[in-house]
């Protein structure tokens, strides 16, 4: 406890529990959503495309990438929800396609071209998270906390749509809403998350960081709300707990979130098996 004090005197420490408490809490969000619909592994595709679109931001010497990581990204996020009813390649091969060819074509560019001296440790960086976001300045920190806003602020407006297009589009339309807008509001939000959380802990990683709170809390509940609910305080407290471990002990940042929700989720899966053999 006296080492954890004495870490956070220090302003980059504040600074990165608020970021990774923001990411963590718009990517539990978005993940029930998305392995209700089925969509569980779009986050690794859009990932690796946002992996990519950085690629080329750096061989270009872009001060802020964001601006050309999150348009692509958000662009493939329609693609990929799309083909998962109307295009001819079907939703699982199109994101394997795109997953491996951005994370080829990615690692091509940032292998070949200008600066690429220090090429492992970049990719490995941003495939694996960095210890990056405990440089954050105030207005990173700012800049994360706006586009958080934005996303809670869109889901909370369009919650029942989103609830009635995750269980049944025709029945979403028979009532009047329109599911291919909200599929375009679920790209939207899945481009932001994915793009913010990279710096949490990595491409690869963030996929897990949407899937496991999910999958946790439908281990306990089993209704929508809850789920949600329950989803959102396990993805904080397992983000915010990795993250102490990893400053404290020195472990791989993204890694040691990641093992804290696999924990947590073994956990939730034990209680949940415990209540059915008592009912």
């Amino acid at each position: 406890m006296s080492q954890l004090a004495y870490y956070m005197q220090y302003s980059f420490v504040i600074y990165a529990l608020i970021v990774g408490a923001l990411i963590a809490l718009c990517s539990s969000l978005m993940g029930v959503t998305l392995v209700l619909k089925r969509y569980s592994f779009i986050g690794d595709g859009l990932s690796h495309v946002a992996f990519g679109a950085l690629a080329v931001a750096s061989v270009l010497k872009l001060t802020h990438n964001t601006w050309l990581t999150m348009p692509v990204t958000l662009v493939a996020a329609i693609l990929l929800l799309r083909a998962g009813t109307h295009a001819k390649i079907k939703g699982d091969a199109a994101i394997a396609m795109i997953s491996v060819g951005a994370l080829a074509v990615g690692y091509m560019l940032m292998s070949t071209g200008s600066g690429s001296e220090n090429v492992s440790g970049d990719v490995c960086s941003t495939l694996f998270g960095s210890t990056s976001i405990l440089t954050l300045t105030s207005a990173e920190v700012i800049s994360c906390a706006i586009f958080s806003a934005i996303f809670i602020v869109l889901y909370i407006l369009f919650y029942n749509k989103i609830f009635a297009v995750t269980f049944d589009e025709d029945f979403a339309k028979a009532s009047g809403t329109k599911p291919e807008r909200i599929n375009l509001l679920i790209a939207i939000l899945i481009a932001i998350i994915i793009v913010v959380g990279m710096s949490l802990v990595g491409s690869l990683l963030i996929s897990a960081l949407i899937i496991f709170p999910a999958l946790a809390a439908m281990r306990l509940f089993f209704s929508f709300k809850m789920v949600i609910i329950a989803s959102a305080i396990i993805s904080l407290v397992s983000a915010l707990v990795g993250m102490l471990i990893s400053i404290m002990l020195q472990t791989p940042l993204g890694a040691t979130i990641v093992i804290a929700q696999i924990v947590a989720f073994a956990i939730c899966y034990v209680i949940g098996l415990l209540r059915t053999k008592r009912s």
